[in-house]
C-alpha cells in the first residue's frame, strides 16, 4: 500500500545539523535505507519538512520508517494512505456506490 511520510523537524535540531554538516548526509542515508518511490522536501510551518511516498507492505514496517527521522532528527512523523491516480480509478465503484448509498 502506497504511504505519504512526512517527517517535521524542529528548526534547532535542523540548524544544529546543517551547522556541523550532517544534515544532508543524514538525509542520504535514511532515504537510502528506506527507498521511497518519491522524495520531496518543503517548509511547513516554519519548519524543514521531509515528505517521502513508500510502498508498504505490512504496518509492522511504520517503526523501521520512522525512527530514523525520531532519531536523527526528533522529528514528529505522521503517515497517511496516498493514492495515485489510477488507484483512485479503482475506486470508481466503490466511491459511486457509497454515494448512492448514503448520498
Amino acid at each position: 500500500m502506497r504511504m505519504m511520510l512526512k517527517a517535521t523537524m524542529p528548526v534547532e535540531v535542523g540548524n544544529a545539523k546543517i551547522k556541523d554538516g550532517s544534515l544532508a548526509t543524514t538525509i542520504q542515508a535514511i532515504l537510502a535505507e528506506l527507498t521511497p518511490e518519491a522524495a520531496y522536501f518543503i517548509e511547513d510551518q516554519g519548519k524543514r519538512t521531509a515528505i517521502l511516498f513508500l510502498d508498504v507492505q505490512d504496518s509492522s514496517q511504520i517503526p523501521a520508517l520512522a525512527e530514523p527521522w525520531f532519531l536523527a532528527f526528533n522529528a514528529s512523523v505522521e503517515f497517511h494512505v496516498a493514492m495515485n491516480a489510477d488507484d483512485l480509478m479503482k475506486a470508481g465503484p466503490a466511491i459511486e456506490q457509497a454515494a448512492r448509498s448514503y448520498g
